[in-house]
Protein backbone atom coordinates (compact mmCIF):
# COMPACT_ATOMS: atom_id res chain seq x y z
CA UNK A 1 0.00 0.00 0.00
CA UNK A 2 2.86 2.44 0.82
CA UNK A 3 5.15 4.06 -1.83
CA UNK A 4 8.24 2.11 -2.21
CA UNK A 5 10.59 4.95 -2.75
CA UNK A 6 11.88 7.78 -0.69
CA UNK A 7 9.83 10.54 -2.31
CA UNK A 8 7.34 11.34 0.47
CA UNK A 9 4.32 9.97 -0.45
CA UNK A 10 1.55 12.42 -0.47
CA UNK A 11 -1.44 12.23 2.25
CA UNK A 12 -4.29 11.14 1.51
CA UNK A 13 -6.41 14.40 1.99
CA UNK A 14 -3.49 15.66 -0.38
CA UNK A 15 -4.39 13.08 -3.30
CA UNK A 16 -8.19 13.65 -2.85
CA UNK A 17 -7.83 17.68 -3.40
CA UNK A 18 -5.62 16.70 -6.42
CA UNK A 19 -8.02 14.59 -8.01
CA UNK A 20 -9.93 16.02 -10.97
CA UNK A 21 -13.71 14.74 -10.73
CA UNK A 22 -16.32 14.80 -13.34
CA UNK A 23 -19.24 16.03 -12.82
CA UNK A 24 -21.90 13.40 -11.51
CA UNK A 25 -24.21 13.70 -14.39
CA UNK A 26 -21.11 12.83 -16.72
CA UNK A 27 -20.24 9.54 -14.36
CA UNK A 28 -24.16 8.44 -14.43
CA UNK A 29 -24.05 8.81 -18.08
CA UNK A 30 -21.02 6.69 -18.60
CA UNK A 31 -23.09 3.76 -17.29
CA UNK A 32 -26.02 4.19 -19.14
CA UNK A 33 -28.47 6.68 -16.09
CA UNK A 34 -29.86 9.46 -17.96
CA UNK A 35 -28.25 12.77 -16.19
CA UNK A 36 -32.05 14.08 -16.28
CA UNK A 37 -32.97 11.34 -13.80
CA UNK A 38 -30.56 12.03 -10.58
CA UNK A 39 -31.44 13.70 -7.98
CA UNK A 40 -27.60 15.88 -7.49
CA UNK A 41 -26.92 16.73 -3.88
CA UNK A 42 -24.16 19.28 -5.38
CA UNK A 43 -21.72 18.92 -7.95
CA UNK A 44 -20.50 15.63 -7.49
CA UNK A 45 -22.98 13.28 -5.46
CA UNK A 46 -26.28 12.18 -6.57
CA UNK A 47 -29.06 9.77 -5.62
CA UNK A 48 -30.18 7.46 -8.86
CA UNK A 49 -34.10 6.70 -8.63
CA UNK A 50 -34.43 2.63 -8.46
CA UNK A 51 -36.16 2.73 -12.15
CA UNK A 52 -32.57 1.49 -12.98
CA UNK A 53 -32.77 -1.71 -11.41
CA UNK A 54 -32.16 -4.09 -14.37
CA UNK A 55 -32.92 -7.96 -12.74
CA UNK A 56 -31.65 -9.26 -16.20
CA UNK A 57 -28.36 -7.49 -15.70
CA UNK A 58 -28.02 -8.24 -12.64
CA UNK A 59 -27.96 -12.17 -12.97
CA UNK A 60 -25.70 -11.80 -15.61
CA UNK A 61 -23.10 -9.25 -13.96
CA UNK A 62 -20.28 -10.56 -11.77
CA UNK A 63 -20.05 -9.85 -8.19
CA UNK A 64 -16.92 -9.92 -6.37
CA UNK A 65 -16.64 -9.55 -2.32
CA UNK A 66 -13.52 -8.63 -0.94
CA UNK A 67 -12.81 -9.73 2.83
CA UNK A 68 -10.03 -9.62 4.79
CA UNK A 69 -7.95 -11.60 7.67
CA UNK A 70 -8.64 -10.29 11.43
CA UNK A 71 -7.51 -7.19 11.40
CA UNK A 72 -5.27 -4.71 13.95
CA UNK A 73 -6.97 -1.70 15.13
CA UNK A 74 -6.10 0.36 12.41
CA UNK A 75 -7.41 -2.18 9.57
CA UNK A 76 -5.65 -3.66 6.92
CA UNK A 77 -7.14 -1.56 3.77
CA UNK A 78 -9.60 -3.40 2.79
CA UNK A 79 -11.95 -0.54 1.62
CA UNK A 80 -8.62 0.86 -0.67
CA UNK A 81 -8.25 -3.12 -2.02
CA UNK A 82 -12.19 -2.86 -2.77
CA UNK A 83 -11.56 0.29 -4.30
CA UNK A 84 -8.45 -0.37 -6.00
CA UNK A 85 -10.08 -3.52 -7.34
CA UNK A 86 -12.38 -1.47 -9.41
CA UNK A 87 -9.86 0.60 -10.72
CA UNK A 88 -7.71 -2.15 -11.82
CA UNK A 89 -11.16 -3.73 -13.53
CA UNK A 90 -11.80 -0.64 -15.47
CA UNK A 91 -7.66 -0.20 -15.90
CA UNK A 92 -7.65 -3.57 -17.52
CA UNK A 93 -10.87 -2.46 -19.90
CA UNK A 94 -13.35 -3.96 -17.85
CA UNK A 95 -16.89 -2.03 -17.21
CA UNK A 96 -16.61 -2.13 -13.42
CA UNK A 97 -17.56 -0.12 -10.38
CA UNK A 98 -17.59 -0.37 -6.23
CA UNK A 99 -20.15 -0.50 -4.23
CA UNK A 100 -19.49 0.34 -0.68
CA UNK A 101 -20.82 1.30 2.93
CA UNK A 102 -21.28 4.68 4.19
CA UNK A 103 -18.36 5.78 7.20
CA UNK A 104 -19.71 6.17 10.75
CA UNK A 105 -19.09 9.98 12.04
CA UNK A 106 -18.44 7.91 15.26
CA UNK A 107 -15.41 6.07 14.32
CA UNK A 108 -13.94 8.94 11.99
CA UNK A 109 -13.73 11.06 14.99
CA UNK A 110 -12.68 8.32 17.30
CA UNK A 111 -10.23 5.94 15.85
CA UNK A 112 -10.08 6.23 11.96
CA UNK A 113 -10.55 9.22 11.32
CA UNK A 114 -12.52 8.21 7.47
CA UNK A 115 -13.37 5.48 5.61
CA UNK A 116 -13.53 6.58 2.35
CA UNK A 117 -10.00 4.41 0.75
CA UNK A 118 -7.07 5.73 1.10
CA UNK A 119 -4.23 6.70 -1.43
CA UNK A 120 -4.57 6.68 -4.92
CA UNK A 121 -7.52 4.21 -4.42
CA UNK A 122 -10.55 6.55 -2.73
CA UNK A 123 -14.11 7.11 -3.56
CA UNK A 124 -14.76 11.07 -3.83
CA UNK A 125 -15.15 13.72 -2.68
CA UNK A 126 -13.78 11.98 0.52
CA UNK A 127 -14.42 14.85 2.83
CA UNK A 128 -18.14 14.55 1.86
CA UNK A 129 -18.39 10.96 2.19
CA UNK A 130 -16.76 10.98 5.56
CA UNK A 131 -18.94 13.55 7.34
CA UNK A 132 -22.29 14.55 6.36
CA UNK A 133 -22.51 13.00 3.02
CA UNK A 134 -26.45 12.92 1.52
CA UNK A 135 -27.59 12.98 4.85
CA UNK A 136 -28.54 8.91 4.92
CA UNK A 137 -27.40 8.38 8.03
CA UNK A 138 -29.09 11.34 9.67
CA UNK A 139 -32.47 10.36 8.52
CA UNK A 140 -31.59 6.68 9.83
CA UNK A 141 -31.02 8.15 13.19
CA UNK A 142 -34.30 10.40 13.25
CA UNK A 143 -36.78 7.13 12.04
CA UNK A 144 -35.00 5.49 14.66
CA UNK A 145 -35.57 8.08 17.38
CA UNK A 146 -38.90 9.07 16.19
CA UNK A 147 -40.29 5.63 16.92
CA UNK A 148 -38.36 6.13 20.72
CA UNK A 149 -40.78 9.17 20.81
CA UNK A 150 -43.74 7.62 19.91
CA UNK A 151 -43.27 4.95 21.69
CA UNK A 152 -42.55 6.68 24.76
CA UNK A 153 -45.77 8.95 24.07
CA UNK A 154 -47.89 5.84 23.73
CA UNK A 155 -46.50 4.60 27.08
CA UNK A 156 -47.52 7.99 28.75
CA UNK A 157 -50.80 8.36 27.01
CA UNK A 158 -52.41 5.08 28.31
CA UNK A 159 -50.06 4.68 31.76
CA UNK A 160 -53.88 4.27 33.33
CA UNK A 161 -55.84 2.29 30.45
CA UNK A 162 -54.46 -1.00 30.47
CA UNK A 163 -52.98 -0.57 27.43
CA UNK A 164 -49.73 0.27 28.22
CA UNK A 165 -46.77 -2.45 27.60
CA UNK A 166 -45.17 -4.39 30.44
CA UNK A 167 -41.88 -3.90 28.62
CA UNK A 168 -40.24 -1.73 26.00
CA UNK A 169 -37.12 -3.15 24.13
CA UNK A 170 -36.68 -0.21 21.29
CA UNK A 171 -33.03 1.42 22.16
CA UNK A 172 -32.27 5.20 20.90
CA UNK A 173 -29.16 5.54 18.68
CA UNK A 174 -27.10 8.18 17.58
CA UNK A 175 -23.69 8.35 15.50
CA UNK A 176 -20.67 8.95 17.91
CA UNK A 177 -18.88 6.99 20.23
CA UNK A 178 -20.37 7.81 23.92
CA UNK A 179 -19.79 5.42 26.55
CA UNK A 180 -22.60 7.45 28.98
CA UNK A 181 -25.25 6.68 26.66
CA UNK A 182 -24.93 2.96 27.08
CA UNK A 183 -27.35 3.18 30.24
CA UNK A 184 -29.37 5.67 30.87
CA UNK A 185 -33.00 6.36 32.97
CA UNK A 186 -35.29 8.77 30.97
CA UNK A 187 -38.79 10.60 31.88
CA UNK A 188 -37.23 12.42 35.48
CA UNK A 189 -38.47 15.68 36.60
CA UNK A 190 -41.82 14.55 37.37
CA UNK A 191 -45.18 13.35 35.84
CA UNK A 192 -45.35 15.81 33.24
CA UNK A 193 -42.21 15.12 31.48
CA UNK A 194 -43.01 11.66 30.97
CA UNK A 195 -42.72 7.84 32.57
CA UNK A 196 -38.91 7.18 34.32
CA UNK A 197 -37.76 4.65 32.33
CA UNK A 198 -34.52 2.66 31.63
CA UNK A 199 -33.31 3.30 28.55
CA UNK A 200 -29.92 3.60 26.46
CA UNK A 201 -28.47 4.66 23.09
CA UNK A 202 -26.46 2.68 20.86
CA UNK A 203 -24.35 3.95 17.93
CA UNK A 204 -26.58 4.32 14.37
CA UNK A 205 -24.81 2.05 12.19
CA UNK A 206 -26.58 -0.98 15.22
CA UNK A 207 -29.73 0.21 14.37
CA UNK A 208 -32.43 -2.16 13.42
CA UNK A 209 -33.47 0.46 11.23
CA UNK A 210 -29.57 0.42 9.83
CA UNK A 211 -29.86 -2.91 9.20
CA UNK A 212 -33.47 -3.16 7.41
CA UNK A 213 -32.49 -0.21 5.18
CA UNK A 214 -29.46 -1.84 3.94
CA UNK A 215 -31.67 -5.32 3.15
CA UNK A 216 -34.95 -3.49 1.81
CA UNK A 217 -35.22 -4.42 -2.15
CA UNK A 218 -38.12 -1.40 -2.36
CA UNK A 219 -39.70 1.46 -0.47
CA UNK A 220 -43.03 -0.85 0.11
CA UNK A 221 -40.98 -4.01 1.21
CA UNK A 222 -38.61 -1.06 3.57
CA UNK A 223 -42.59 -0.43 5.08
CA UNK A 224 -43.05 -3.87 5.36
CA UNK A 225 -39.82 -4.45 7.19
CA UNK A 226 -40.61 -1.51 9.32
CA UNK A 227 -44.26 -2.69 10.75
CA UNK A 228 -42.17 -6.11 12.00
CA UNK A 229 -40.18 -4.35 14.36
CA UNK A 230 -40.86 -5.53 18.04
CA UNK A 231 -41.04 -2.47 20.35
CA UNK A 232 -42.15 -4.68 23.31
CA UNK A 233 -44.28 -6.91 25.00
CA UNK A 234 -48.11 -6.84 26.88
CA UNK A 235 -48.60 -7.53 29.81
CA UNK A 236 -50.01 -11.16 28.13
CA UNK A 237 -46.46 -11.64 26.68
CA UNK A 238 -47.76 -10.77 23.06
CA UNK A 239 -45.49 -8.58 20.74
CA UNK A 240 -45.92 -5.13 20.29
CA UNK A 241 -44.65 -4.07 16.95
CA UNK A 242 -44.34 -0.67 14.31
CA UNK A 243 -47.83 -1.62 13.29
CA UNK A 244 -49.75 -1.92 16.08
CA UNK A 245 -48.45 1.66 16.84
CA UNK A 246 -49.30 2.88 13.64
CA UNK A 247 -46.88 4.62 12.23
CA UNK A 248 -44.82 2.15 9.83
CA UNK A 249 -45.81 4.95 7.10
CA UNK A 250 -45.01 8.21 8.45
CA UNK A 251 -41.17 6.57 9.44
CA UNK A 252 -41.12 5.31 5.48
CA UNK A 253 -41.56 8.62 4.97
CA UNK A 254 -38.65 9.77 7.07
CA UNK A 255 -36.62 7.15 4.45
CA UNK A 256 -37.70 7.25 1.15
CA UNK A 257 -35.47 9.85 -0.17
CA UNK A 258 -32.46 7.98 1.97
CA UNK A 259 -33.69 4.68 0.38
CA UNK A 260 -32.06 5.94 -3.17
CA UNK A 261 -28.36 4.66 -3.78
CA UNK A 262 -26.15 7.35 -3.72
CA UNK A 263 -23.45 7.66 -6.86
CA UNK A 264 -20.04 8.84 -6.80
CA UNK A 265 -17.02 8.55 -8.40
CA UNK A 266 -13.48 7.38 -7.51
CA UNK A 267 -10.06 8.92 -7.81
CA UNK A 268 -9.82 7.64 -11.42
CA UNK A 269 -13.52 8.76 -11.87
CA UNK A 270 -15.01 5.70 -12.08
CA UNK A 271 -18.48 4.52 -10.68
CA UNK A 272 -19.23 4.18 -7.33
CA UNK A 273 -22.14 3.36 -5.48
CA UNK A 274 -21.63 4.18 -1.55
CA UNK A 275 -24.80 3.67 0.36
CA UNK A 276 -25.71 2.12 4.07
CA UNK A 277 -23.78 1.17 6.69
CA UNK A 278 -24.00 -1.55 9.39
CA UNK A 279 -21.27 -2.88 11.24
CA UNK A 280 -20.14 -6.15 11.06
CA UNK A 281 -19.54 -6.73 14.79
CA UNK A 282 -22.68 -5.80 15.63
CA UNK A 283 -24.97 -5.78 12.71
CA UNK A 284 -24.48 -7.64 9.20
CA UNK A 285 -21.97 -5.39 8.06
CA UNK A 286 -22.99 -5.00 4.40
CA UNK A 287 -23.93 -2.30 1.84
CA UNK A 288 -27.67 -2.01 0.94
CA UNK A 289 -28.95 -4.71 -1.83
CA UNK A 290 -30.16 -1.71 -3.51
CA UNK A 291 -26.84 -0.33 -3.76
CA UNK A 292 -25.10 -3.14 -5.18
CA UNK A 293 -28.03 -4.33 -7.47
CA UNK A 294 -27.99 -0.63 -8.92
CA UNK A 295 -24.25 -1.59 -9.85
CA UNK A 296 -24.67 -4.60 -10.75
CA UNK A 297 -27.49 -3.20 -13.54
CA UNK A 298 -25.01 -0.23 -14.88
CA UNK A 299 -21.33 -2.47 -14.93
CA UNK A 300 -20.04 -5.90 -15.83
CA UNK A 301 -17.98 -6.21 -12.62
CA UNK A 302 -18.86 -4.99 -9.02
CA UNK A 303 -16.66 -5.14 -6.35
CA UNK A 304 -18.33 -4.46 -2.85
CA UNK A 305 -16.74 -5.35 0.76
CA UNK A 306 -17.83 -7.02 4.22
CA UNK A 307 -16.72 -5.10 7.26
CA UNK A 308 -13.83 -6.16 9.16
CA UNK A 309 -12.77 -10.22 9.06
CA UNK A 310 -14.31 -13.03 7.00
CA UNK A 311 -15.89 -14.70 10.04
CA UNK A 312 -17.66 -11.53 10.92
CA UNK A 313 -18.91 -9.79 7.62
CA UNK A 314 -18.03 -12.09 4.97
CA UNK A 315 -20.07 -14.67 6.65
CA UNK A 316 -22.87 -12.36 7.19
CA UNK A 317 -22.66 -11.36 3.65
CA UNK A 318 -22.93 -14.61 2.43
CA UNK A 319 -25.23 -16.53 5.42
CA UNK A 320 -27.48 -13.38 5.56
CA UNK A 321 -27.61 -10.69 2.32
CA UNK A 322 -26.88 -13.05 -0.54
CA UNK A 323 -29.88 -15.15 0.73
CA UNK A 324 -31.95 -12.71 1.55
CA UNK A 325 -31.40 -10.85 -1.74
CA UNK A 326 -30.35 -13.95 -4.16
CA UNK A 327 -26.92 -12.56 -4.61
CA UNK A 328 -23.86 -14.98 -5.32
CA UNK A 329 -20.20 -13.51 -5.91
CA UNK A 330 -17.92 -15.01 -8.26
CA UNK A 331 -15.21 -14.94 -6.43
CA UNK A 332 -13.75 -13.35 -2.81
CA UNK A 333 -10.77 -11.33 -2.51
CA UNK A 334 -9.06 -11.73 0.74
CA UNK A 335 -6.31 -9.13 2.09
CA UNK A 336 -3.53 -9.87 4.06
CA UNK A 337 -0.57 -7.36 4.96
CA UNK A 338 2.63 -8.75 7.33
CA UNK A 339 1.56 -6.81 10.13
CA UNK A 340 -1.53 -7.68 10.73
CA UNK A 341 0.25 -11.25 10.60
CA UNK A 342 2.82 -10.24 12.74
CA UNK A 343 0.62 -9.14 15.35
CA UNK A 344 -1.12 -12.14 15.27
CA UNK A 345 2.24 -13.68 15.53
CA UNK A 346 2.85 -12.55 18.81
CA UNK A 347 4.87 -9.27 18.39
CA UNK A 348 3.61 -5.70 20.08
CA UNK A 349 1.98 -3.52 17.55
CA UNK A 350 5.03 -0.99 17.61
CA UNK A 351 7.22 -4.07 16.37
CA UNK A 352 4.86 -5.28 13.42
CA UNK A 353 6.90 -3.29 10.34
CA UNK A 354 10.41 -4.59 11.07
CA UNK A 355 11.47 -8.19 9.20
CA UNK A 356 10.20 -11.03 11.36
CA UNK A 357 9.36 -14.57 9.66
CA UNK A 358 9.10 -16.16 13.10
CA UNK A 359 6.58 -13.78 13.66
CA UNK A 360 4.77 -14.08 10.15
CA UNK A 361 4.75 -17.83 10.42
CA UNK A 362 3.27 -17.76 13.65
CA UNK A 363 0.54 -15.63 12.71
CA UNK A 364 -0.18 -17.62 9.53
CA UNK A 365 -3.08 -19.98 11.10
CA UNK A 366 -4.80 -17.02 10.95
CA UNK A 367 -4.96 -16.39 7.30
CA UNK A 368 -4.99 -20.02 7.05
CA UNK A 369 -8.29 -20.40 8.64
CA UNK A 370 -9.97 -17.22 6.81
CA UNK A 371 -9.03 -19.32 3.50
CA UNK A 372 -10.42 -22.51 4.52
CA UNK A 373 -13.57 -21.02 5.64
CA UNK A 374 -14.47 -19.03 2.25
CA UNK A 375 -13.38 -22.58 0.38
CA UNK A 376 -16.22 -23.77 2.83
CA UNK A 377 -18.63 -21.37 1.29
CA UNK A 378 -17.37 -22.24 -1.98
CA UNK A 379 -15.68 -19.46 -3.16
CA UNK A 380 -12.77 -19.30 -5.24
CA UNK A 381 -10.14 -17.01 -3.08
CA UNK A 382 -7.33 -14.57 -3.93
CA UNK A 383 -4.85 -13.39 -1.38
CA UNK A 384 -4.25 -9.86 -1.74
CA UNK A 385 -1.51 -8.78 -0.15
CA UNK A 386 -0.86 -4.82 0.48
CA UNK A 387 2.45 -4.42 0.05
CA UNK A 388 4.24 -1.62 2.20
CA UNK A 389 7.84 -0.82 2.14
CA UNK A 390 8.80 -3.02 5.07
CA UNK A 391 7.62 -6.17 3.67
CA UNK A 392 10.89 -8.11 2.42
CA UNK A 393 10.88 -10.25 -0.31
CA UNK A 394 11.60 -13.57 1.94
CA UNK A 395 8.32 -12.68 3.49
CA UNK A 396 6.30 -12.28 0.15
CA UNK A 397 7.94 -15.57 -1.24
CA UNK A 398 6.68 -17.58 1.70
CA UNK A 399 2.84 -16.26 1.36
CA UNK A 400 3.39 -17.07 -2.23
CA UNK A 401 4.50 -20.39 -1.24
CA UNK A 402 1.71 -21.13 1.30
CA UNK A 403 -1.06 -19.66 -0.98
CA UNK A 404 0.46 -22.45 -3.65
CA UNK A 405 -0.50 -25.22 -1.42
CA UNK A 406 -3.73 -24.17 -0.03
CA UNK A 407 -4.80 -23.69 -4.08
CA UNK A 408 -5.44 -19.93 -4.06
CA UNK A 409 -4.21 -17.22 -5.89
CA UNK A 410 -1.75 -14.66 -4.74
CA UNK A 411 -1.53 -11.35 -6.02
CA UNK A 412 0.59 -8.21 -4.80
CA UNK A 413 -1.46 -5.09 -4.86
CA UNK A 414 -0.07 -1.57 -5.17
CA UNK A 415 -3.29 -0.03 -5.17
CA UNK A 416 -3.09 2.58 -2.59
CA UNK A 417 0.44 3.63 -4.57
CA UNK A 418 -1.10 3.72 -7.72
CA UNK A 419 -4.60 3.55 -8.56
CA UNK A 420 -5.34 1.26 -11.36
CA UNK A 421 -2.58 0.76 -12.50
CA UNK A 422 -1.07 -0.87 -9.45
CA UNK A 423 -4.41 -3.12 -9.24
CA UNK A 424 -3.65 -4.38 -12.91
CA UNK A 425 -2.50 -7.78 -11.64
CA UNK A 426 -5.23 -8.30 -8.97
CA UNK A 427 -7.94 -7.23 -11.73
CA UNK A 428 -6.43 -9.94 -14.23
CA UNK A 429 -6.53 -13.02 -11.81
CA UNK A 430 -10.21 -11.58 -10.54
CA UNK A 431 -11.42 -11.85 -14.11
CA UNK A 432 -9.31 -15.25 -14.35
CA UNK A 433 -10.71 -17.26 -11.70
CA UNK A 434 -14.55 -15.33 -12.96
CA UNK A 435 -13.97 -16.83 -16.70
CA UNK A 436 -12.14 -20.18 -15.55
CA UNK A 437 -12.62 -21.33 -11.71
CA UNK A 438 -15.59 -18.95 -10.71
CA UNK A 439 -17.35 -19.98 -7.11
CA UNK A 440 -19.48 -22.85 -6.48
CA UNK A 441 -23.15 -21.94 -5.40
CA UNK A 442 -23.04 -20.62 -1.85
CA UNK A 443 -22.61 -23.46 0.91
CA UNK A 444 -24.62 -21.65 3.73
CA UNK A 445 -23.55 -22.33 7.12
CA UNK A 446 -26.75 -23.30 8.20
CA UNK A 447 -29.99 -24.18 7.15
CA UNK A 448 -33.19 -21.70 8.08
CA UNK A 449 -34.74 -24.76 9.21
CA UNK A 450 -32.50 -25.30 12.01
CA UNK A 451 -33.11 -24.47 15.18
CA UNK A 452 -31.72 -21.11 16.64
CA UNK A 453 -29.66 -23.08 19.11
CA UNK A 454 -28.31 -24.88 16.50
CA UNK A 455 -27.77 -22.16 13.95
CA UNK A 456 -25.55 -20.24 16.48
CA UNK A 457 -23.78 -23.65 17.13
CA UNK A 458 -22.94 -24.45 13.44
CA UNK A 459 -21.67 -20.70 13.48
CA UNK A 460 -19.51 -20.88 16.19
CA UNK A 461 -18.35 -24.16 15.82
CA UNK A 462 -17.74 -24.53 11.67
CA UNK A 463 -16.45 -20.59 11.12
CA UNK A 464 -14.97 -19.40 14.68
CA UNK A 465 -13.30 -23.12 14.80
CA UNK A 466 -15.29 -22.59 18.82
CA UNK A 467 -15.43 -26.44 20.35
CA UNK A 468 -19.56 -25.19 21.39
CA UNK A 469 -21.38 -22.28 22.47
CA UNK A 470 -22.70 -21.34 26.20
CA UNK A 471 -26.10 -19.55 26.98
CA UNK A 472 -26.38 -17.52 29.89
CA UNK A 473 -30.36 -18.15 31.77
CA UNK A 474 -31.45 -14.99 30.15
CA UNK A 475 -30.64 -16.52 26.38
CA UNK A 476 -32.07 -19.80 26.95
CA UNK A 477 -35.45 -18.45 27.75
CA UNK A 478 -35.00 -16.18 24.49
CA UNK A 479 -34.31 -19.26 22.49
CA UNK A 480 -37.66 -20.41 23.66
CA UNK A 481 -40.02 -17.51 23.06
CA UNK A 482 -38.32 -16.70 20.27
CA UNK A 483 -39.22 -19.97 18.73
CA UNK A 484 -42.38 -19.83 20.40
CA UNK A 485 -43.12 -16.24 18.44
CA UNK A 486 -42.21 -18.09 15.01
CA UNK A 487 -39.11 -16.56 14.60
CA UNK A 488 -37.19 -19.72 14.49
CA UNK A 489 -36.97 -19.89 10.62
CA UNK A 490 -34.79 -16.48 10.95
CA UNK A 491 -30.80 -16.08 9.69
CA UNK A 492 -28.68 -15.69 12.56
CA UNK A 493 -26.61 -12.48 13.28
CA UNK A 494 -23.64 -13.07 15.83
CA UNK A 495 -22.34 -10.18 17.68
CA UNK A 496 -18.57 -10.10 18.61
CA UNK A 497 -15.83 -9.05 18.78
CA UNK A 498 -14.02 -8.05 15.65
CA UNK A 499 -10.48 -8.82 16.66
CA UNK A 500 -10.58 -12.41 17.22
CA UNK A 501 -12.43 -15.48 15.77
CA UNK A 502 -13.36 -15.54 19.40
CA UNK A 503 -15.32 -13.74 21.36
CA UNK A 504 -12.19 -12.55 23.83
CA UNK A 505 -10.46 -10.15 21.51
CA UNK A 506 -7.34 -10.62 23.56
CA UNK A 507 -7.26 -14.31 22.46
CA UNK A 508 -5.13 -13.42 18.76
CA UNK A 509 -4.16 -15.44 15.61
CA UNK A 510 -6.16 -18.71 15.41
CA UNK A 511 -7.25 -19.66 18.91
CA UNK A 512 -8.89 -23.37 19.72
CA UNK A 513 -9.86 -24.91 22.64
CA UNK A 514 -12.57 -21.99 23.74
CA UNK A 515 -16.48 -22.14 23.73
CA UNK A 516 -18.32 -18.78 22.54
CA UNK A 517 -20.52 -17.55 25.26
CA UNK A 518 -24.08 -15.89 24.31
CA UNK A 519 -25.40 -13.58 26.97
CA UNK A 520 -28.09 -12.19 25.34
CA UNK A 521 -30.76 -12.59 22.22
CA UNK A 522 -31.81 -10.36 20.11
CA UNK A 523 -34.91 -10.15 17.54
CA UNK A 524 -34.61 -7.68 14.86
CA UNK A 525 -37.70 -8.80 13.24
CA UNK A 526 -38.12 -6.13 10.73
CA UNK A 527 -34.42 -7.13 9.69
CA UNK A 528 -35.52 -10.45 9.34
CA UNK A 529 -32.66 -12.05 11.89
CA UNK A 530 -31.69 -13.10 15.18
CA UNK A 531 -28.98 -10.62 16.86
CA UNK A 532 -26.87 -13.51 18.89
CA UNK A 533 -24.79 -11.29 21.25
CA UNK A 534 -21.70 -13.10 22.52
CA UNK A 535 -19.19 -11.91 24.88
CA UNK A 536 -18.88 -8.47 26.09
CA UNK A 537 -19.22 -6.75 22.79
CA UNK A 538 -20.89 -3.10 23.07
CA UNK A 539 -23.70 -1.78 20.14
CA UNK A 540 -22.63 1.90 21.56
CA UNK A 541 -18.78 2.05 21.29
CA UNK A 542 -16.40 4.29 23.46
CA UNK A 543 -13.83 7.07 22.28
CA UNK A 544 -9.95 6.56 22.70
CA UNK A 545 -7.90 8.26 25.10
CA UNK A 546 -6.44 10.15 22.09
CA UNK A 547 -9.71 10.54 20.43
CA UNK A 548 -9.23 11.33 16.19
CA UNK A 549 -11.40 14.38 16.64
CA UNK A 550 -8.47 16.17 18.48
CA UNK A 551 -6.70 16.11 15.03
CA UNK A 552 -9.17 17.17 12.55
CA UNK A 553 -8.66 20.86 12.28
CA UNK A 554 -10.28 23.89 9.78
CA UNK A 555 -6.81 25.02 8.12
CA UNK A 556 -7.20 28.14 5.63
CA UNK A 557 -11.04 26.69 5.11
CA UNK A 558 -9.39 23.43 4.20
CA UNK A 559 -10.26 20.51 6.39
CA UNK A 560 -7.63 18.44 7.54
CA UNK A 561 -7.26 15.21 9.88
CA UNK A 562 -9.67 13.28 7.48
CA UNK A 563 -7.91 10.48 5.65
Amino acid sequence: MSDTTSKPFPSDIEISRSAVLKPISEIARNVGIDPDDIIPYGKYKAKVPLTYLNEDKIKNSNLILVTAITPNKAGVGKTVTSVASSLGLNYIGKKAAVALREPSLGPCFGMKGGAAGGGYSQVLPMEDINLHFTGDFHAITCANNMISALLDNYQYQNRNTGLALERTVWRRVLDVNDRSLRNMVSGLGGSVNGIPTECGFDITPASEIMALFCLASSVEDLQARIERIVLGYTYDKKTFTVKDLGIAESITILLKDALLPNLVQTTEQTTAFVHGGPFANIAHGCNTVLATKMALSCNDYVVTESGFGSDLGAEKFLDIKCRIAGLAPKATVIVATSAALKLHGGVPATEITKPNMEALKAGLPNLERHVQNMKNFGQSVVVSFNKFKHDTDEEIKFLVDFCEKEGVAFVINNGFAKGGEGAADLARKIVDIVENNPSKPINFTYDLTDSIKTKIEKIATKIYRADGVTFSGPAVGKLKSFEANGWGNLPVCVAKTQYSFSDDEKKICAPTGFKINIKDLVINAGAGFIVAVAGDIMRMPGLPKDPQALHIKLVNGQIEGLS
